[in-house]
């Protein structure tokens, strides 16, 4: 089974000084039998705020070694600070820098996909000014991401992006093969009983919570994905409490395999009765 584990589910014990980057990459590996993580720029980044900027070249070959000798796939590198709209233009630039430095750094780990949010916090509808925007700097970034087999978008995690119309229409707008959604299954602020499903034909990756690992129709969601053509990791993603974490999130992955097969259970009946 295609599992990852999101590198944010040990946030706290990274804030405790308990686990860093390469705690995280070996636990995932030889505690958990992974053979892909997804990082969070957190991980291997500086925090001057309120940019997280990224360590010199050497700290990130590293981290690039230790994927390797433990032969574990990057999936996915989620990058938080590197959001394409603020309404402040200084703001804006400096955001876009920071998204072009962690391109780079996506190329040098390897890097599967990448999420870099869209901005718009608060906001339902993206306004006019900064749609465009928007569209310019994904298509932008794919051009990028397709001359080094990567695939780049947003997820549904701030402003607009929670709304699946919203995220539909900038899809179909950026109109590239490199773009791509980070589905965070059932994260809507609007039609979420229909939400998976709009968006399914651009999802390059998805996460987890501690919700969506236990529920009953996890299952239908994988088969809507897979029919739409998903063959991608399904990762965790969920905060676990420090106290707690190594416990919790080993049954969260318990969860999210039995879903998986519970799903492929449902396709070969499908397929028997047809």
């Amino acid at each position: 089974m295609n599992i990852s584990l999101g590198g944010y589910s040990f946030n706290n014990l990274f804030l405790d000084g308990r686990m860093d980057v390469f705690g995280y990459l070996e636990t995932a590996k030889y505690r958990y039998r992974l053979d892909a993580v997804d990082l969070w720029n957190a991980q291997i980044a500086e925090r001057t705020k309120p940019i997280l900027t990224l360590f010199d070249e050497s700290r990130l070959r590293k981290v690039r070694e230790a994927l390797d000798e433990r032969e574990l796939r990057l999936v996915n590198i989620a990058v938080d600070t590197a959001h394409l709209w603020d309404p402040d233009p200084d703001v804006r630039e400096a955001l876009r820098r920071n998204a072009e430095d962690h391109l780079q750094a996506a190329v040098l780990l390897g890097a599967e996909t990448i999420r870099i949010d869209t901005g718009g916090r608060g906001d339902q509808v993206f306004s006019d000014e900064a749609f465009d925007w928007i569209v310019r700097q994904y298509q932008t970034y794919c051009r990028f991401a397709r001359d080094h087999g990567m695939k780049i978008g947003p997820e549904n995690h701030m402003g607009p992006s929670l709304v699946p119309a919203e995220m539909v229409r900038l899809a179909e707008a950026v109109n590239d093969p490199a773009f791509g959604i980070l589905l965070h299954i059932g994260r809507w602020n609007e039609d979420r009983a229909t939400g998976d499903n709009l968006v399914a034909p651009w999802v390059v990756h998805t996460h987890f919570d501690a919700k969506t690992a236990a529920a009953a129709d996890t299952p239908s969601i994988i088969r809507t994905l897979r029919d739409a053509g998903y063959r991608g990791y399904w990762s965790v993603e969920y905060n676990a409490p420090a106290r707690n974490a190594y416990a919790e999130l080993e049954h969260l992955l318990a969860q999210v395999k039995l879903r998986l097969a519970e799903a492929l259970s449902a396709d070969e009946s499908a397929t028997r009765g047809a």
